[in-house]
């Protein structure tokens, strides 16, 4: 079984339990995502099918390099279930899917390698003809089929094209959610859809890790333990505000998928700020009340398309588009002048609002409910009323009947009565007398006998074969006849749904960023100035995460510019906030190429190309690498990939090794990226290696700023000021920070000892101290030589002999 995912004055869609449709619930089948890939001479041409909605996605053929950067941002978007290649393919793709096929990590894809002739262009051309597309009349001829197939799919893109063939042989063969229906049922597609990572701003797994900008967790019920996981604290987490699950979806995405797209970002901006204004709070809010009830389209015109739709499927239909309107006559009201208003404006046509008004006229959802099928509302059909009418009035008057039968039935029995029985007719009932008590003694002159059901006997009599014939099987006729009804329904609703696609992804479109404009008002963001010039300006910017999780959070300033200093190395103490720092900056940079506003009191952001950071290892013996290893690959990563609109964050490298060996290739890729002049990444580094500036060991450069986070002594406690500045820093403060953890004060002072010592280039000498037996002796004897003092002797000095005796052997103790 395979599923779809959901007047002026109109009816108000009523809400019920029974009516709930979920679309994930309701058929119990996971979603599958089956990607098909070909790569050739620096190009990649890839599809892929979706199962939850019945669409085929397709990338035009792109220029790939051999790292294979895109696919793999590709398949970290999509998660697929299946990955379909060519038996004859390029080494780097082969290196690459036996990577992905042996990975130890939670995510391992199903790998399906195909004869290169499941992928040739001729054969992929005719899979796509013998296609099954449900929402194409069956009338259509071949030549047609290829013209309009033609203008959903640029056949010209050679590699995408043939990855179709291999993707249709394998899910043809697979029959992904036709499981259980006959083999002549085909595999369908609902819509062809492009997929581009075009001005996809660049960010690997590590910096989404490292900047939390999803995190999964556990979900505490042990009712949903199964289901997997649930959002934790994360940017995801606190954006994600959206009414209906395909904003969520659609936010995801745009999370997955950061751009540099001037003309997208500004699309986006100029509709938080329209939600961001108190006075349009009011539509706000009518909004979001809108928002829950759109449904999977797509999934819901599929199950149009079947033979016979649940209610709930009705319902779920109705509720969409009686929202979709509602959404458009609020808009239609609104500035046009905002795109997106705009195209809501103009997409949501008359054939919505006709949509509604058939369904609300026709479809009686209450009497639908309670009997389980499709029902029709008095006045659709007068031949329906009739019938209807007539089975309302049928016990009154098959009393009647009953009554005259009575009179001319075997004066044995007292009583009868009269029934009228779907696909079986009318019947006359009596009791089963004691004496009846085989089939023979059943017989009763002038009655047919028809069965025996719990002591009560059915015939058929004259007057019963009238009513036959003159009211007929009253319930069958009116189930043909409201089928009949519901069959007209569903072809006008069909016919006038290309008008319903574009509803979900304007709808999903308007959620996402009304849940931005939300959360700006919530946490007090500002919208920042998008530029294409090589400048980050933030102005008191703020952690978005640990704002919300501290009673008082400090702002600070940071400007990375070509005048003032695009490389900024920050030091500070151990737990000064050095890596809240970097963390914050990545963040609002990442909020700004999604749209979002900014938590700032203002922000000018060039945009970058990619964000790199050098922070978190992701340490797992299935990996085979060390800790220093993978803080390596990072940092080899920002190296050879970065560009001068790239924004690298380094936090502590260097520390996963020998001291010496650790600060010289800080120093060497310091300075290979100041080396690289104006043509050098926004870099903003962290690190605690403060010989690195004392030393003189960073070649000076007009582009190089060096900050430091305030501290204050107050006594021998270390207070953290959290403020950065202009300067650097003299100390770690190591000590306190060890004090303040915790750490034995004895241990921290022979700490601060040896360290001094050291710095000096002093002889380091080993501490002489005596065991713990040793130690519990000396006790004891002091212990003894107390109590052994005569206190009455007149010749005893009490001072005299605590200064000379009891003193010093307890210093030597201590």
């Amino acid at each position: 079984m395979y599923r779809v995912a959901d007047d002026n004055i109109l009816p108000q869609p009523e809400s019920r339990a029974p009516s709930v449709v979920n679309e994930d619930e309701g058929d119990g089948r996971n979603r599958e995502i089956f990607l098909s890939v070909l790569l050739k001479q620096g190009n990649i041409g890839l599809s892929y099918y979706d199962s939850r909605d019945y669409t085929l996605h397709y990338m035009p053929d792109t220029v790939e390099n051999s790292d294979l950067h895109l696919l793999d941002r590709v398949i970290q978007e999509l998660s697929p279930t299946v990955i379909i290649s060519s038996a004859k393919q390029e080494q780097c793709l082969a290196r690459f899917l036996e990577k992905l096929e042996s990975n130890c990590d939670d995510y391992k894809p199903e790998i399906v390698i195909f004869p290169s002739a499941n992928f040739g262009v001729e054969v992929s051309k005719q899979r796509l003809i013998s296609a099954h597309l449900p929402l194409l009349t069956s009338t259509i001829t071949e030549s047609e089929k290829i013209l309009y197939i033609s203008s959903c799919i640029p056949l010209d893109s050679g590699l995408m094209v043939r990855s179709i063939g291999g993707l249709l042989k394998c899910v043809e063969k697979r029959r992904i959610g036709l499981e259980l229906e006959d083999n002549d049922v085909c595999i369908p597609i609902l819509q062809f859809l492009t997929y581009t990572l075009k001005d996809v701003v660049y960010i690997d797994r590590d910096t989404y890790s490292a900047l939390q900008i999803f995190k999964s967790e556990l979900h505490p019920s042990v009712l949903k333990l199964q289901s997997g996981v649930k959002e934790g604290l994360s940017l995801y987490g606190i954006l994600n505000q959206c009414r209906s699950k395909y904003g969520s979806l659609l936010l995801r995405q745009w999370l997955h998928r950061p751009t540099r797209d001037l003309n997208i970002l500004k699309r986006r901006q100029e509709v938080i700020h329209f939600f961001t204004s108190p006075r349009n709070f009011a539509d706000l809010c009518t909004f979001q009340s809108c928002l829950r009830s759109i449904k999977n389209i797509s999934m819901l015109l599929h199950k149009m398309s079947l033979c016979n739709p649940k209610v709930a499927v009705w319902q779920s239909l109705y509720k969409t588009v009686y929202s979709a309107v509602c959404i458009r006559d609020t808009i239609r009201s609104l500035p046009q002048s905002i795109q997106l208003f705009r195209e809501i404006s103009e997409n949501f046509t008359d054939d919505l609002f006709y949509i509604a008004t058939y369904i609300s006229k026709v479809v009686d959802f209450e009497g639908s409910i309670s009997e389980n099928r499709f029902t029709v509302r008095p006045n659709v059909d007068p031949v329906i009323d009739e019938k209807k009418r007539r089975m309302m009035g049928l016990p009154d008057f098959l009393t009647d009947v009953a009554r005259a039968e009575l009179e001319n039935l075997d004066p044995r029995f007292s009583t009868c009565s009269v029934i009228y029985m779907p696909l079986i007719g009318f019947l006359l009932t009596v009791p089963r007398l004691p004496t009846m008590l085989d089939k023979q003694s059943f017989e009763i002159a002038g009655l047919d006998f028809i069965f025996l059901s719990k002591d009560q006997l059915h015939y058929r009599s004259t007057r019963t074969k009238e009513l036959d014939s003159m009211l007929g099987d009253l319930h069958c006729d009116i189930l043909d006849l409201e089928m009949a009804v519901m069959r007209k329904l569903q072809a006008s609703v069909l016919q006038r749904s290309d008008c319903m696609y574009k509803v979900m992804s304007l709808c999903a479109e308007l959620d996402c960023l009304i849940a931005l404009a939300q959360a700006s008002r919530e946490h007090g963001y500002c919208c920042p100035t998008l530029t294409t010039e090589h400048r980050l300006a933030l102005i008191e910017s703020r952690h978005p995460l640990l704002e919300l999780c501290t009673s008082v959070f400090v702002s600070n300033t940071y400007i990375s510019s070509e005048t003032e200093g695009k490389v900024k190395v920050i030091t500070g103490p151990n737990s000064s906030g050095k890596s809240i720092f970097l963390k914050q900056v990545g963040l609002i940079v990442f909020m700004a190429l999604i749209g979002s506003n900014v938590p700032a009191k203002e922000a000018e952001i060039g945009l970058v190309d990619g964000i790199f950071t050098r922070m978190h290892s992701r340490e797992s013996i299935s990996v085979g690498l060390s800790t220093f290893m993978i803080d390596v690959n990072q940092m080899a990563h920002s190296l050879n990939h970065s560009t001068e609109n790239s924004l690298v964050l380094v936090d502590e490298f260097g520390k996963g090794t020998n001291t010496v060996d650790g600060l010289s290739l800080l120093v060497s890729c310091l300075s290979h990226w100041l080396r690289r002049g104006l043509q050098c990444p926004h870099l903003l580094m962290s690190t605690c290696f403060h010989s690195l500036i004392q030393l003189g060991l960073i070649p000076e450069s007009s582009l190089l700023a060096l900050l430091t986070l305030e501290t204050a002594i107050e006594g021998d406690e270390l207070v953290f000021l959290y403020q950065v500045k202009n300067g650097i820093c003299q100390s770690s403060c190591a000590a306190n920070i060890a004090t303040l953890a915790g750490i034995p004060d004895d241990l921290v002072r022979r700490g601060v000892e040896v360290s001094d010592l050291y710095r000096t280039g002093r002889t380091i000498r080993k501490m002489e101290r005596p065991s713990a037996d040793e130690q519990n002796n000396r006790c004891a004897e002091i212990v003894e030589k107390f109590l052994s003092i005569d206190l009455d002797d007149p010749e005893l000095d009490p001072d005299l002999l605590l200064k000379d005796q009891m003193l010093p052997a307890l210093e030597e103790v201590l």
